[in-house]
């Protein structure tokens, strides 16, 4: 049987990169798991709709059980991958005296005072914006979902992966470059435009949204190459903690 192109087979490779949903499809090539991370955005948006149609059916227990629940199941969903990311980040950054500690610390599987700090901070967060937007999560959530998921894959293009990457699946996704970041680009595009077709977001939202993760890409981007010489693995999912943080209080936003 003839196989799927890789731009194709990697949009399969990328929920079973960073979701626990069963979608098989294995043995992956390396160009597979290369592409995958182009349509990172998409599974944002795939799991932000499932969050948000969970938080509109738990919204009659209150907006801040249902809120603290949904954050909860978006970590089964996605197996906490990039809370993984953001507390070793947090434990590199804050307890690395200089770049061979701080890669040094980021290997270590233990979790530190930084790193639960930091996760505290993005489920708090996260539950009380989800709870200040209400019955609105049901649109913000795949918005936020999408759009936290690109800047990371930029990221990836335009900055030197320093770590070892000598496992066949993370090695093939380090390669990923400007192809996969413009394709991750367009389903943001395709998913702002929908939105603003269906009245879901303003124009000037938009803005906000997008002046923010830029700034989040940029600013965490400088920090990583500052700190380290270039990204890993567990600055991207750091960098998609923060926009998504972000994203949510754009869309929460009362101004």
């Amino acid at each position: 049987m003839t196989r799927a192109p890789p731009p194709v087979r990697g949009l399969r490779a990328a929920f079973v990169l960073l979701t626990r949903i069963p979608v098989g499809g294995f043995p992956y090539r390396s160009e597979d798991w290369a592409w995958a991370a182009a349509h990172a955005p998409f599974v944002g948006l795939v799991v932000g709709a499932v969050l948000g149609g969970l938080d509109r059916l738990l919204l009659p227990v209150g907006s801040l059980p249902s809120a603290i629940l949904v954050v909860g199941a978006s970590l089964l969903l996605t197996g906490a991958f990039h809370e993984d990311g953001l507390a070793d980040t947090a434990d590199a950054l804050g307890g690395g005296s200089d770049t061979a500690r701080v890669l040094a610390i980021l290997k270590d599987s233990r979790i530190g005072s930084y790193g639960g700090a930091a996760l505290v901070v993005s489920i708090a967060a996260r539950a009380a914006l989800l709870a200040q937007l209400g019955p609105a999560a049901l649109w913000a959530l795949p918005i936020a979902g999408c759009s936290a998921r690109v800047g990371p894959i930029w990221l990836l293009a335009c900055l030197p992966y320093v770590t070892s990457t000598s496992e066949a699946k993370s090695g093939a996704v380090a390669r990923a470059g400007m192809p996969q970041a413009v394709v991750a680009t367009g389903w943001f595009l395709a998913v702002i435009g929908a939105s603003v077709v269906l009245r879901s977001i303003t124009g000037a939202r938009v803005g906000g949204l997008v002046a923010a993760l830029v700034a989040v890409t940029i600013v965490t981007g400088w920090r990583y190459v500052r700190r380290a010489g270039g990204i890993t693995g567990d600055f991207l999912g750091a960098t998609e903690q923060v926009g998504e943080i972000a994203a949510l209080a754009v869309l929460a936003w009362k101004g």
